[in-house]
């Protein structure tokens, strides 16, 4: 049986007491490359959230093995205005093992001038990070990421609003990730990406509607299903109770 990386017993997670994911069951295996799909406000940022401590469960628990956990949040999230350069936010990653500002040698260094490079953004190093395009921010992120050299990593939207050079730049570094064993779960709305590249979906409308294999998971009839939830969802309505 595959070692579990994540288990969700009954979660339940949201804000001021009103869930935003609604008793959520399953289990995320190591190494799993997991899309997480569904309408606008189904709950998807709010599960990575959770995942990465965010946000205190309402319910229930996430159980996470042992490791380190890299979380990419959405780049509407990043303060662009930040007076910090490409090579200063790349440098973050390795803030965990080093500290925020001490321990930083010159094997550190050379990591983040490798990662940047890999990223194709060499010669950048010096920017504003306020002077990039979306697409060179989203990469400097995944330099950031790569420097973190988390087991479990968690994108949301990772691939929104940038181009499609960038989005298959990106994507092979997801896949080499993957290849690598790390187990990675990515918030997305291109379900044309999902099924060509992910091969296992949660389809998430506030409450887990579908999950496996991709393929099983993105049929009409789950996708319609989700629809109508998001188009039912009452946001006035009292917290929600699982009966006894």
């Amino acid at each position: 049986m595959a070692e579990a990386a994540l288990t969700f017993r009954d979660l339940t997670l949201g804000y001021e007491r009103h869930p935003a994911v609604h008793h959520l069951d399953g289990t995320v295996e190591r190494g799993a490359l997991l899309a997480i799909v569904g309408p606008n406000g189904g709950g998807k940022s709010t599960l990575l959230k959770g995942i990465a401590g965010r946000i205190a469960p309402l319910g229930g628990r996430i159980e996470r093995a042992s490791g380190a956990l890299a979380y990419m949040p959405q780049i509407a999230d990043l303060g662009r205005d930040f007076p910090v350069s490409v090579f200063d936010l790349a440098l973050t990653g390795l803030c965990g093992k080093a500290g925020l500002f001490g321990g930083i040698g010159r094997h550190a260094r050379r990591q983040a001038l490798e990662a940047i490079g890999k990223v194709g953004l060499a010669g950048f190093e010096d920017r504003p990070i306020r002077t990039l395009s979306g697409g060179q921010l989203q990469r400097l992120l995944f330099a950031r990421l790569m420097l973190q050299n988390a087991p479990l990593i968690l994108l949301d939207e990772p691939f929104t609003a940038i181009d499609s050079r960038t989005i298959d730049d990106l994507m092979a570094i997801v896949k080499g990730w993957h290849a690598e064993g790390r187990t990675i779960l990515a918030v997305l709305h291109d379900l044309d990406l999902v099924r060509a590249a992910f091969p296992q979906t949660l389809l998430l409308a506030r409450e887990p509607l579908a999950w496996g294999a991709t393929t099983e998971v993105l049929t009409q009839a789950h996708l319609d299903h989700a629809r109508r939830m998001a188009e039912a969802f009452d946001r006035d309505a009292l917290e929600c109770h699982r009966a006894a």
